[in-house]
C-alpha cells in the first residue's frame, strides 16, 4: 500500500471546471450548492485538489462513456484513458507487442493500416486534448486568483502548483507533437467555446514546449524534494532531455548537445542512482524505488480503480491460467491480449531465458516463441513478465484486479541511455568514456557483477543502442518513438512479425511515422489540415 498518493478517484471528481454561457462571465450560480470555477477556489484546499485532477487525468477517464455513440461502441471507460491509449500507440504499433483481441483499431495499429477513421487514433488524440483543456482551465482560473488567495495559502505554493500544471500541459503537448505533428493549439489565453483552435506547426510547438519547460524551472521543487509522484525540476530536465534527443525528427535540427546538458543536470544533482534490482522497478512496491524513479504515475489498488493504467498493462499481458494470474498478482484473471513478437525476443535478447541478461523477463509456460502464424492466438508469442502486481517480497498487491504498481514516467536508466546516444550522435558536453560507463552500469545491473555484460568502446554503436534501449525500456512507452528516430519504424530495413499486416513483415510507407488527425476533428475545425499521406 502506498504511503502517499497524489490522486484518487474521489479527488479526481471533486473539482469540475465549467464555463459560463451567459454574457457576464463573472455571473455566480444562483444555487449556492453548485460549485463552479467562480467559487471553487474560495477554498484553500481546492487548489491542490484541482491539481490532483490534472495528475489523475493520466490514468483515469474521469467521465462516463456514452456507449450509444457509434464511434466509441468498441471502447470502454478504461480504453479512453491516457496511459492505456499512449501505451498502445507506442507499443502495439511496433515489434515489442502484438495484440490477440482482433479489435478494430488494434489490428490496424500493428499492421500499419490505420487511417483517420481509426478508433484508437481518435481516442488518443481526444484524451490528449481534453487533458490539455483541463490544464488550461486550471492555469487560467488559478492565475486569476494569485492576488486574492484564501487565508493560509502562500503565493509561492500556488505558483508551484501552476508550474506543475504547466509541466503537465507541456507533457501532453509533447505527446501530441510526437504522434500527430501539426496539431490544434490553445493556451489559457483563449476561452473555451469561443473559437476554433488554429493549427500550429510541429517546429513551433517544439519551441513553445521548450520555452514553457525552461520558464517554470525556478518555481518547481528541487530534485527529489517534492511529495511522492509530484513534478520537480528533475522531471522537467528529463522531459527536455527526451525532447532534445528527438529534436531532429520534430524540427529538422539536431539538439544532442542540449540533450546531454539536461541529462547531466539530473545525474549531477546527486539525487539519483540506479536501483540495484531491475525488476523491482516494475513491482507493486516500486514506490520505494525513489533512488532511480524520477517521476512515477502513482497507482493504488484501493483508491485508484481504473482499467486504463498499469492495471491494463498487467491484465492484458496475461492469459487465463491460474498459475499465470497468481504469478502476476491478478487472481481475478488475465485478459489474454498483449505479448511480445518473435522478432523482438530473438533479436534484442539472444538469450531469452533471463539467465544472462536479467531484463529478459518472459513468461513462457504454455507459450510458443514463434513464428506467430495467427495474431489472434494468444499462445503464440512469449508474454512479458516485467510488470507485476506483486511486491519485491512476493506479496500480492492490495487488490487482485486493480494494481498497486506505479508507472515510471521518467527514470535514471532512460537518462543514461539518452546521454550515451546523444554522445554517439555528436553532441557536445559529454564524452565517449562517460557514455560507456553509463551503459556498462545498466548492463552490470542486468548481468550481475560478473563482468559478462560489459561492452567495449568499439561495441558502443548506434545499432547497439537501439537494441539496448529495447532491452532496458521495453513496455515503457518508448519503442515507436525510438524506432522512428533510428529510421526503422517504417520502410523495409527492419521487419517484424506482421509489420505491414504480413506474417514475416513487409515494408511500410513513411507517412505512418505520424498519425493522422482524426476525421471527426477535421470535420469540426476548418482550421486544420490533414497530415501528408492521409488524404485532405
Amino acid at each position: 500500500m502506498k504511503s502517499y498518493k497524489i490522486f484518487t478517484i474521489l479527488v479526481a471528481m471533486m473539482v469540475m471546471f465549467t464555463v459560463s454561457c451567459t454574457k457576464d462571465l463573472n455571473t455566480a450560480p444562483i444555487d449556492p450548492l453548485v460549485t463552479t470555477s467562480a467559487t471553487v477556489f474560495n477554498n484553500a484546499a481546492a487548489y491542490k485538489q484541482a491539481l490532483a485532477k490534472l495528475y489523475a487525468s493520466m490514468a483515469v477517464s474521469g467521465q462516463k462513456i456514452d456507449f450509444s455513440q457509434p464511434d466509441i461502441q468498441a471502447s470502454d471507460q478504461g480504453t479512453a484513458c491516457f496511459l492505456r491509449e499512449f501505451w498502445a500507440a507506442e507499443e502495439v504499433t511496433t515489434d515489442e507487442c502484438i495484440n490477440a483481441w482482433g479489435d478494430g483499431g488494434l489490428v490496424e495499429y500493428h499492421g500499419g493500416l490505420w487511417s483517420d477513421q481509426n478508433l484508437y487514433v481518435q481516442l488518443m488524440y481526444e484524451r490528449i486534448f481534453v487533458n490539455i483543456a483541463y490544464c488550461n482551465e486550471y492555469v487560467r482560473d488559478v492565475s486569476a486568483k494569485l492576488g486574492s488567495l484564501p487565508s493560509g495559502l502562500s503565493v509561492a505554493t500556488v505558483q508551484q502548483y501552476l508550474a506543475e500544471a504547466r509541466f503537465l500541459r507541456a507533457y501532453f503537448y509533447e505527446c501530441a507533437m510526437d504522434m500527430y505533428g501539426n496539431v490544434p493549439f490553445a493556451t489559457e489565453a483563449e476561452l473555451p467555446g469561443t473559437f476554433l483552435p488554429k493549427q500550429i506547426s510541429r517546429g513551433d510547438l517544439f519551441k513553445y514546449i521548450e520555452s514553457e519547460l525552461i520558464a517554470i524551472q525556478p518555481m518547481l521543487a528541487a530534485p527529489g524534494t517534492n511529495e511522492y509522484a509530484r513534478i520537480d525540476q528533475a522531471a522537467d530536465w528529463a522531459l527536455l532531455s527526451r525532447m532534445y534527443l528527438n529534436a531532429q525528427v520534430y524540427t529538422g535540427t539536431q539538439r544532442y548537445t542540449d540533450c546531454i546538458t539536461y541529462a547531466n543536470k539530473i545525474i549531477q544533482s546527486g539525487k539519483y542512482s540506479l536501483h540495484s534490482n531491475y525488476q523491482q522497478l516494475f513491482l507493486a512496491d516500486n514506490n520505494l524505488d525513489r533512488d532511480e524513479i524520477i517521476l512515477p504515475l502513482a497507482e493504488d489498488g484501493v483508491s485508484t480503480e481504473s482499467y486504463g493504467d498499469v492495471t491494463f498493462i498487467i491484465h492484458a499481458g496475461v492469459g487465463g491460467s491460474e498459475d499465470a494470474t497468481n504469478e502476476f498478482g491478478i487472481a481475478s484473471g488475465g485478459w489474454a491480449g498483449n505479448r511480445m513478437t518473435n522478432t523482438f525476443v530473438t533479436k534484442v535478447f539472444p538469450d531469452a531465458s533471463g539467465n544472462t541478461d536479467k531484463r529478459a523477463i518472459f513468461y513462457t509456460a504454455g507459450q510458443k516463441l514463434g513464428p506467430i502464424a495467427d495474431p489472434t492466438i494468444f499462445s503464440e508469442g512469449y508474454l512479458s513478465a516485467k510488470w507485476k502486481n506483486v511486491t519485491s517480497a512476493g506479496v500480492p498487491g492490495s487488490n487482485n484486479t486493480f494494481v498497486d504498481t506505479d508507472f515510471p514516467l521518467f527514470r535514471l536508466g532512460e537518462v543514461y541511455l539518452n546521454y550515451a546516444e546523444a554522445v554517439l550522435r555528436g553532441g557536445s558536453g559529454g564524452d565517449a568514456g562517460t557514455a560507456l560507463t553509463y551503459i556498462n552500469a545498466l548492463r552490470t545491473r542486468a548481468y550481475g557483477n560478473t563482468g559478462a555484460g560489459t561492452i567495449t568502446a568499439a561495441q558502443l554503436t548506434l545499432s547497439f543502442m537501439i537494441d539496448e534501449r529495447g532491452r532496458e525500456l521495453y513496455w515503457e512507452m518508448f519503442r515507436r518513438t525510438d524506432l522512428i528516430r533510428f529510421g526503422l519504424f517504417t520502410g523495409s530495413s527492419y521487419l517484424w512479425d506482421w509489420k505491414g499486416n504480413v506474417m514475416a513483415g513487409t515494408g511500410t510507407d513513411a507517412h505512418l511515422n505520424i498519425f493522422p488527425l482524426p476525421a471527426s476533428d477535421l470535420q469540426l475545425n476548418s482550421n486544420l489540415k490533414q497530415n501528408p499521406g492521409y488524404g485532405n
